[in-house]
């Protein structure tokens, strides 16, 4: 499944209402990447970019601007023209003809043409959209583009400069049902990963192997991973963003996964714990089911009309209380999560948006408040506990252990729907799934 060209219309369509008449937006993909000597990153398109124009190729800029009330605005697209040369090293272009035919831009230019063209595109336009500050370089061209339209003796620069990301952010917040179908794909085939994971894992494996695990099932699929994928094995697990993935799995320990792989340019987002022999101990069981009731809880309180830090609110009451139960905490609950002393055990939030940033844009607040959900925002719901290997305030049975648990989930108006539950998260589940593995 793939979005058509009239998708991104529509969204062209609404941005052009967003910024009213007599208004231009201008807005650029981000540059290739260097990764060491003649070598690139593989390229992927700015995703704002993409949102709009579906347009995947590098050095392209694209314009929207609308007239006096009532007129046709007019999308302009600057990109590479197509050379063979260049197209027999490093594959085909679409060229200002494909610009036009393929991604129905009404006019089309060389990139090489964006300095001189543009000037005559910002005279005498009331206002100008673009990404404030998110390119040095950038900022600093239309800075001079700005400079040079005041210049002209046929009109002036736009009186005002508006910031692009607020529009489109939000826009982007709210997915529309191919939006999550697209959503849902990724969802499936990261399922797919974790669970070829839970059935190869085996001791004295290598994090990297069983990473690579992963990598095969996005591979088969034509997806990349949509994030760097966490493999962390024992007290590994402890480290938030460890990415490393090249230390050994002993067995009793658990492992933690937290990786996913992006499809059509939509992001999934898992996080699954399992213990590498397929049995949990009675520590690690403990402190996983505390994970687990507060992960369930915060997902049923991801309704419409709650507001953003609600589920977190409602996890880090249930984590606490569990930790307490096992005696890592102690004292009265409430005033234990007043005084945040949970973030001995958990630091992070409990979520994020997630589109087509893993990430994803939209603000998390409606000035001071946080905002409530609507139908359509999709978030995560990842809470977890670790207890640092040299925490010498627990006892020594606790040490080491690092648990998250994480879903992606839309909001809407028959309340939350997992877009992730194909990949099992209970301990029996679990135990039972790599049961199967291992007597088969």
């Amino acid at each position: 499944m793939k979005l058509s060209q009239a998708d991104f219309k529509q969204r062209r369509d609404l941005l052009a209402q967003h910024i009213g008449s007599n208004s231009i937006a201008i807005i650029a993909t981000r540059a290739e990447m260097y990764r060491n000597r003649d070598a690139d990153y593989k390229y992927r398109a700015d995703s704002s970019f993409y949102y709009l124009t579906g347009f995947a190729e590098p050095e392209a800029v694209a314009v929207i601007e609308t007239f006096e009330e009532g007129e046709e605005y007019s999308y302009s697209l600057f990109c590479r023209e197509r050379n063979r040369e260049m197209e027999i090293w490093n594959g085909y272009r679409a060229g200002i003809d494909g610009a036009i035919e393929i991604y129905d831009a009404d006019e089309a230019y060389a990139i090489d043409l964006l300095d001189e063209e543009i000037i005559d595109k910002l005279l005498n336009k009331h206002r100008l959209y673009y990404r404030i500050a998110q390119n040095a370089e950038f900022d600093a061209r239309v800075s001079q583009w700005m400079q040079k339209a005041d210049a002209h003796r046929g009109g002036t620069a736009p009186a005002e400069v508006v910031q692009l990301d607020r529009i489109v952010d939000e826009m982007r917040l709210k997915k529309s049902a191919q939006e999550i179908e697209l959503m849902q794909i990724a969802s499936d085939i990261s399922a797919e990963a974790h669970t070829r994971a839970m059935q190869t894992v085996k001791a004295e494996m290598m994090e990297y192997a069983l990473e690579a695990e992963l990598n095969y099932i996005f591979g088969q699929n034509g997806c990349m991973p949509a994030y760097n994928s966490i493999v962390g094995g024992g007290e590994n697990a402890c480290i938030l963003h460890y990415v490393e993935n090249n230390k050994p799995l002993k067995d009793g320990d658990l492992v933690l996964i937290d990786a996913a792989c992006e499809y059509e340019f939509y992001a999934s987002d898992i996080t699954r714990t399992f213990p590498v022999n397929g049995k949990f101990s009675p520590e690690q069981k403990a402190l996983y089911n505390v994970v687990l009731a507060a992960q369930l809880a915060a997902i049923d309180a991801t309704h419409i009309g709650n507001h953003y830090k609600y589920p977190h609110e409602v996890a880090v009451k249930i984590l606490t209380q569990g930790l307490v139960d096992l005696g890592l905490l102690h004292g009265n609950v409430d005033e234990l999560v007043e005084n945040e002393a949970f973030r001995q055990f958990y630091m992070h939030g409990t979520g994020h948006w997630l589109g087509m940033d893993v990430h994803d844009v939209g603000a998390y607040k409606n000035g001071e408040d946080w905002r409530a959900y609507e139908a359509g925002m999709v978030v995560t719901v990842e809470p977890g506990l670790y207890v640092a290997p040299d925490d010498e305030t627990v006892d020594a049975k606790w040490r080491g252990i690092g648990i998250r648990i994480e879903d992606d989930i839309v909001v809407t108006e028959n309340g939350p729907l997992v877009l992730t539950k194909n990949v099992v998260k209970t301990i029996e589940e679990i135990e039972n799934l790599m049961a199967s593995r291992q007597s088969a």
